[in-house]
């Protein structure tokens, strides 16, 4: 049998499968709090800068000491990151981002080549050991070592992480189960702002933060490989061996479960693990789908994290602000279950609609005045924004996954998250075009959300179809090729494939 009648065989989200996800998803609640750290233990206090002169009377220099007048411990209180020095602060979170962006490219393609579960393991481990660098950290200096090391991690894993939760499952729950992982990691977010307000000292958050990494760690060494890796790399006893472990723990029969032996000739794993990325380029396919993809991927990032530095300025409490951030987004991830399932929508014109109307959220913030009510006033329109590229973000995972092979899965998606490091790197400097015109940050939000909503449209639609595990697999008939073919339902709901000229 092939591995799509296999999983449903063996169960496609049976008890098994769901313990999984849950355990991964629990680890998405841990990164995420590696990914808010710095918002807590980085805040800089209300202070006064007092001067004294010198102890030596031959200069006539005044020393300038600050003096917090909140009671804040943080690493600015610690290390007087104020003044000329308060551009570490940022410099710690652009390090934690720079590594993530490092990590997405390096782990995706590795994963791909030895397995997700040593990548995934080994990448945890050593986020948790680099975390309680963070926290003990005797200098900024090791300290901002340690995010760098942090993130990079963080965002190798997280990558992994997200691949194990679609491929432990039938491809029917792709969508759920990444779905679930969103919203987990935006769970997180909250939880930690929770977390922060009960403990106020950095280091303490640092180190409470940091230690249930060490437990989701434990729970996830029992966790088997990816079966669909293991198919893909022509493993297929070891892949049949997981596919009835599955089976028994789901209480299902699976002892005469025998998969489709894949010749090296057709599957092309051996050329596959040899090339990595550079499939993303040479192969036709590949090459268009990546180019869409990366800007679509641009875009999210951009749109997202930009509103959220225009929505995010605002005064009352630093705990519940951290904690909005994560809560707005949880409204997102049910319109994305409901809309991508359904096949008058489903992943491609989903995506693009809600790009689409997150730009047009923007547009609408350059049109309302500051005066407005409640209901339409700038912060709001930015957190519906907000709200809609959430949506899109969380759709441009599970499609990603569902238009690159197996075989390939992981460097695709990171080099996609590559592109979107790049967006969110940019996004802070975006609102410093005001200077050019008030409106301009929005007009480059709504811009850059309208465009990647049409460009999206010319990816193929991924409903109701296989997935595809080897590169031999996109040039069948059942797989849409960009640019070339479209894709019609029929009224009984069955997918059909014509040219482009029909």
């Amino acid at each position: 049998m092939d591995l799509e009648s296999a999983f449903q065989t063996v169960g496609e989200f049976g008890p098994f499968q769901r313990r999984a996800v849950f355990v991964l998803n629990l680890s998405q609640l841990y990164m995420a709090c590696q990914s808010m750290l710095i918002v807590l233990i980085g805040s800089t206090p209300q202070y006064q800068i007092q001067s004294k002169d010198s102890a030596q009377p031959s200069q006539q220099v005044q020393l300038q000491h600050p003096t917090f007048t909140e009671d804040v411990d943080s690493i600015v209180t610690e290390w007087l990151l104020v003044k000329q020095q308060a551009y570490k602060v940022g410099l710690a979170g652009s390090l934690f981002f720079a590594g993530l962006l490092v990590g997405n490219v390096v782990f995706g393609p590795l994963s791909d080549k030895i397995g997700r579960k040593p990548v995934y393991l080994t990448g945890l481990f050593l986020e948790v050991v680099f975390g309680y660098v963070t926290a003990l950290a005797p200098s900024y200096e090791v300290f901002a070592a340690s995010r760098l090391l942090v993130g990079l991690m963080n965002g190798g894993i997280g990558l992994v992480c997200f691949v194990l939760t679609q491929e432990y499952v039938g491809k029917s729950y792709w969508a759920m189960t990444g779905t679930l992982a969103s919203m987990s990691f935006a769970v997180g977010i909250a939880l930690f702002a929770a977390l922060g307000y009960f403990i106020r000292p950095w280091r303490t958050l640092a180190m409470a933060a940091n230690s249930s990494g060490v437990l989701f760690f434990l729970l996830s060494v029992m966790l088997p490989e990816s079966p669909r890796w293991l198919y893909s790399q022509g493993q297929t006893e070891r892949a049949e061996e997981v596919l009835r472990y599955m089976a028994q723990k789901n209480s299902n029969k699976a002892n005469n479960l025998v998969l489709q032996r894949v010749s090296a000739g057709k599957a092309g794993y051996h050329d596959n693990r040899r090339s990595g990325v550079l499939q993303l380029i040479v192969h036709p396919v590949l090459r268009l789908r990546t180019v869409v993809l990366m800007y679509v991927w641009y875009a999210c990032s951009l749109v997202y994290y930009g509103l959220t530095l225009g929505a995010g300025d605002m005064s009352g409490s630093r705990y519940l602000n951290v904690a909005m951030y994560g809560v707005v987004e949880l409204p997102a991830y049910p319109l994305c279950i409901y809309f991508i399932n359904k096949h008058w929508a489903g992943r491609r014109k989903s995506m693009a609609a809600f790009l689409c109307l997150a730009g047009v959220a923007c547009l609408c913030t350059t049109l309302v005045p500051d005066s407005s009510g409640l209901f339409l006033s700038v912060t709001s329109l930015a957190l519906l924004g907000k709200l809609m590229v959430s949506a899109a973000f969380n759709i441009a995972y599970v499609y990603t996954s569902e238009l690159y092979p197996t075989v390939i899965r992981n460097a695709g998606l990171g080099v996609c998250a590559m592109s979107c490091r790049v967006g969110g790197i940019l996004a802070p400097f975006v609102p410093s075009m005001r200077a050019l015109h008030t409106s301009m940050p929005f007009t480059v939000f709504c811009l850059s959300g309208l465009s990647a909503g049409c460009l999206g449209l010319l990816l193929p639609e991924t409903l109701h179809r296989p997935a595809a595990e080897t590169l031999e697999d996109l040039s069948s008939p059942n797989q849409a090729r960009v640019l070339e073919t479209k894709i019609f339902e029929d009224t009984y709901g069955y997918v059909a494939v014509a040219p482009r000229g029909l």
